[in-house]
């Protein structure tokens, strides 16, 4: 479509209400919530350096498209990459082991603990790379951007009066400016929203010199007296002396006390998010940093192959399609990267190596080396070798697989399902082996069978292909080298999905051809008897009988191919099919230069929610006339199944939000509707198929790895349903698991539980080898299920420097005017920030008592996901008014659901003043543990000291003004509420608007 086509990027945004650390704001739709519609967001910020440096390379570069007016030509994967660097800057302010720790966002004066991490997290970048790891480099580059921008946000730098990045955060030979003590006043208190020189004078302007501050946040760590705030209304610590704050998150005067300079420190925050891309560039290469983001990078090409004895007109036919795309690539003389190739081979019980590399010729040579020897019973270790190609393959993968047996390793199918999932990649199994055969017709003597199979025995690879929007085509091995042009017809740079179902027997399908489109491909998968396809002005042709004016069939066993003749008529074409059995329908188009997509939420949703939906639109100029007006909701046959209007038909460069009413309980895939500028009909299906579920799996921590030292990731399973029994498998693919890999558990109606997975390290593992872990939970009794996917890297293990931490889980008090008839208490998370574990812990200071509890939760707990329940008996209720309406209630009542309705089986330890420190290195086993402090109202302070196994200790200072912030911000509910609910109305006019 030229210009016109545009990348189409669509989010399922399933709203958490969590108390979150502010930063920034994360992306756009914080800016719908907050009214602060000219905010600068982590997102935009990012996105903007990423494209721009990304244009400047490529400016410098031989061999690449150097068009740089467009940044349309980046390519598909590129804007792939650049959502994965953007989403892992987002999740700092929503992930639970992130949130609220004031390192990752240079909050409560840890200004030096903060750099050090920048740094960290620099080094850890590099090594990556270098390692040629880029999945796990972007993820380490977003948390880098997400801090480093945080900074000009939460300092007092530009107050200041600076004008320029602060060069010593990632450079330490950049000379440093001193950071105000402890026990030195920062600013005086503001009792306004907007708060103007609240910073004291000397701070800002010396003598000596100026010192640096950051705002402090919520309850922990106790903010000293006279210190600054964060600020806003989300901040507690606002009331406390001094008052106010001074962050500059957002333009909004409700969350920043210092909105009148959040554009300043937005701009120096781009500047320093450019400088570190160029600085990224300088010392990887430009070759490394265009192939970090996949930058005019051609589909990658991944074969999956079965390499015992029967198989040698299969690996033929492999080679040859290998043959045909290096051949074609080179012929087309495009510019950019030659793309990823990778090949994984596997029979019983061998599977691998993997293969990879970016190099055509030695990829080739991968293929030619391969050899069809020895055999054994039919079922083969597919599904192992499946979940290599996935771990190992870029985003987006087509990843072909070729074997005529059934897989003997099925319990492998969630892991699967997942890796699918969350790579958004297409599977496509090629079988030569005809399904309802129990015993083979040839080749009995190369594959030995021990019993009769079944008929349904593939029905594993046909329901993966379903999932990802690929095909199971059965054939022959006189007709593999026809059906796979399959191959060369996915893996075109310049080919998208159009339109993809699957249906039983006779059906018909209409699908949308736009003017922009130059060829459409259409794939037929199955046994057809009659097939007649239909152009917009009703001219059909029988394709299976007759030669005609509107196609050409290219038949196969198992596969149609069937290719559009030119002129292309521009409307809806239809295809009437009659088949045996079930088909697998499919059309390809090629749309010059962009490739539309669709893309989701990682997860499934949870069936039965209200929710959001978010459509970001890339490579199209905002100067492009295109409306888009709705997103329907199709099940597996391609039928209607809910229509989502968007919230303005009109694109001008933001994204387009559209409220679901209730998210399909049957899996369904999503096609955007619109027009192009010339009042054409532009539609795009995705090719995937969503799961709706009742079960949810959230990563609370995931530890970076060390060569040598256990490592544990704490999970949590949310049940939205009836209480049932479900079953936790976790796969890694390094094999450093040290649990047993299935977790049996019942939880309760609207529940959770959470589990701990933990891996082992061998001494041998080299840094910057990184391991993935695939978590899938399945309910016993119901199909609901869900994964996780976490991505972990081993770093260079360096002496531990850093103490251990602190953070607040809750605080409360009953503590009356006469202090003698209360008590205080404060629960704290403890953590080690370094790699070396806890060790003690001692109460120096108090009256009261130390609890350490080791907990498991069994019971009810508040769900992750906001119910937006439908209200409007009474008139129109808007939907960002029930949002925020319930967002206040459940913050309003989150501690008492999650402490009211949860059942633990706890272990106890306590300790009092006057007695030694408790070791606690058996007992923490490199996670973090769970603390609480009870105390009269009448000793308001307390000091608890914790130590880590190199030595380094904390102070973790407990004071019981903590308390009173929380009584203030209990008691600004209400007016709280009605801001929001006035800010609601405000936004409800906009929309109207």
């Amino acid at each position: 479509m030229g210009k016109g086509c545009a990348e189409v990027i669509l989010f399922i945004l399933l709203i958490h209400c969590t108390s979150i650390c502010w930063a920034f704001l994360p992306n756009f739709w914080s800016r719908v919530l907050t009214l602060s519609w000219d905010s600068y967001t982590h997102q935009y910020m990012t996105e903007q350096a990423l494209v721009n440096v990304t244009m400047e390379t490529l400016s410098s570069m031989d061999g690449f498209q150097k068009d740089t007016s467009s940044q349309a030509g980046l390519g598909r994967a590129f804007w792939q990459t650049v959502g994965e660097v953007v989403s892992a800057n987002a999740a700092m302010d929503f992930l639970s082991s992130t949130r609220s720790d004031p390192v990752y966002h240079f909050d409560s004066e840890r200004v030096e603990e903060a750099t050090q991490m920048l740094r960290d997290f620099w080094k850890q970048t590099i090594l990556l790379i270098q390692k040629k790891e880029y999945e796990a480099a972007r993820h380490s580059l977003g948390q880098l951007f997400h801090s480093l921008q945080d900074f000009y946000s939460h300092s007092n730098w530009v107050e200041m009066g600076q004008y320029s990045e602060y060069l010593h955060l990632l450079h330490p030979k950049e000379p440093a400016v001193p950071v105000a003590p402890e026990d030195t006043p920062t600013c005086a208190g503001c009792h306004r929203f907007s708060c103007y020189n609240n910073l004291l004078e000397e701070l800002v302007r010396g003598p000596p010199q100026p010192l640096l501050t950051t705002g402090y946040f919520s309850d922990y760590p106790a903010k000293p007296k006279g210190k600054c705030s964060h600020g806003g209304v989300l901040d507690s610590s606002r009331h406390q002396g001094a008052e106010g704050g001074i962050n500059k998150d957002s333009t909004s005067p409700l969350f920043s006390p210092h909105h009148y300079l959040h554009k300043k420190a937005a701009q120096l925050a781009t500047t320093a998010t450019f400088r570190v891309l160029r600085d990224l560039r300088d010392e990887v290469g430009p070759k490394s940093f265009l192939r970090l983001f996949s930058v005019q990078q051609p589909p990658a090409l991944v074969f999956v192959i079965d390499t015992t004895g029967s198989m040698f007109e299969e690996i033929t036919a492999a080679r040859m399609r290998v043959l045909s795309i290096v051949q074609a690539r080179a012929s087309n003389q495009a510019p950019g990267l030659p793309g990823t190739f990778l090949l994984v081979p596997f029979h019983d019980p061998n599977v691998g190596p993997v293969l990879e590399t970016d190099d055509p010729d030695e990829f080739q040579s991968f293929m030619e080396n391969l050899m069809a020897l020895g055999g054994g019973d039919e079922p083969e270790m597919c599904l192992t070798a499946i979940q290599l190609a996935l771990i190992h393959s870029p985003p987006l993968s087509e990843i072909f697989v070729f074997t005529d047996a059934s897989p003997k390793d099925r319990y492998l199918y969630n892991t699967v399902k997942a890796l699918i999932l969350e790579k958004k990649s297409k599977v496509t199994f090629l079988l030569t082996e005809d399904p309802s055969h129990g015993v083979r017709e040839r080749d009995v003597r190369k594959r030995k069978r021990r019993e009769t199979l079944s008929p349904d025995r593939f029905s594993v690879y046909s329901s993966l292909s379903s999932l990802s929007g690929g095909m199971t085509i059965f054939t022959t091995k006189r007709d593999i080298h026809k059906a796979s042009a399959i191959v060369e017809d996915s893996t075109a740079s310049s080919k998208v999905t159009l339109f993809h179902a699957e249906s039983e027997a006779d059906s018909s399908h209409s699908f949308t051809v736009d003017r922009g489109v130059s060829t459409v491909t259409l794939h037929v998968a199955g046994k057809l008897i009659q097939c007649v396809l239909s152009n917009p002005t009703g001219a059909h042709q029988s394709l299976l009988s007759t030669a005609g004016p509107l196609g050409k069939l290219d038949q196969s066993e198992g596969l149609y191919r069937v290719t559009l003749l030119p002129p292309i008529q521009p409307g809806q074409w239809q295809l009437s099919v009659t088949a045996h059995g079930p088909f697998t329908f499919n059309v390809l188009v090629e749309a010059n230069e962009t490739h539309p997509g669709l893309r989701r939420v990682e997860g499934s949703p949870v069936a039965g929610v209200p929710t959001f939906l978010v459509v970001a639109i890339t490579g199209l100029p905002s100067s492009d006339e295109a409306t888009f007006s709705h997103v329907t909701l199709l099940g597996t046959n391609g039928e209607s199944l809910q229509k989502v209007l968007l919230n303005s038909s009109s694109w001008s460069g933001e994204e387009l939000v559209g409220r679901m009413d209730s998210v399909p309980r049957i899996p369904f895939s999503m096609r955007l509707s619109g027009q192009d500028g010339k009042g054409n009909k532009l539609e795009r299906v995705s090719a995937e198929t969503v799961q709706p579920t009742h079960v949810q799996i959230l990563v609370l921590s995931a530890p970076h790895l060390l060569s040598g030292h256990p490592s544990v990731v704490l999970i949590e399973v949310f049940n939205h349903g009836p209480a049932r029994l479900f079953t936790l498998t976790a796969e890694d693919d390094r094999g450093y698991l040290s649990d047993v890999k299935h977790h049996r558990f019942s939880i309760g109606e609207r529940g959770s539980v959470r589990r701990e997975v933990e891996l082992r390290m061998p001494h041998s593992t080299q840094a910057g080898q990184t391991v993935t872990l695939t978590l899938t939970v399945q309910a016993q009794d119901s199909p609901d299920s869900n994964y996780a996917v976490v991505h972990l890297t081993v770093l260079p293990e360096e002496p531990d420097v850093s103490p251990p931490s602190c953070s607040a889980m809750r605080v409360e008090s009953t503590c009356p005017p006469q202090c003698s008839q209360g008590n205080w208490t404060v629960s704290l998370a403890v953590k080690d920030r370094g790699h070396s574990g806890l060790a003690s812990v001692q109460l120096a200071e108090g009256q009261g008592i130390l609890t350490l509890l080791h907990e498991e939760t069994t019971g009810r707990t508040e769900n992750p996901v906001t119910q937006l329940h439908d209200n409007a008996t009474e008139g129109h209720v808007s939907p960002l008014m029930q949002l925020q309406e319930e967002t206040t209630e459940h913050q309003h009542n989150r501690h008492r659901t999650r402490l009211g309705h949860r059942a633990h089986r706890l272990e106890k330890a306590r300790l009092v003043h006057g007695e030694p420190p408790l070791n606690i290195s058996e007992w923490a086993r490199r996670k973090p543990i769970m603390v609480q402090y009870t105390s009269g109202c009448c000793a308001p302070q307390a000091e608890l000291l914790v130590w880590d196994r190199a030595g380094n200790m904390r102070r973790c200072h407990l004071i019981a003004s903590q308390q009173r912030a929380l009584r203030e911000k209990e008691k600004n509910t209400a007016p709280n509420r009605t801001v929001h609910t006035f800010l609601t109305l405000i936004m409800l006019i906009f929309l109207g608007v």
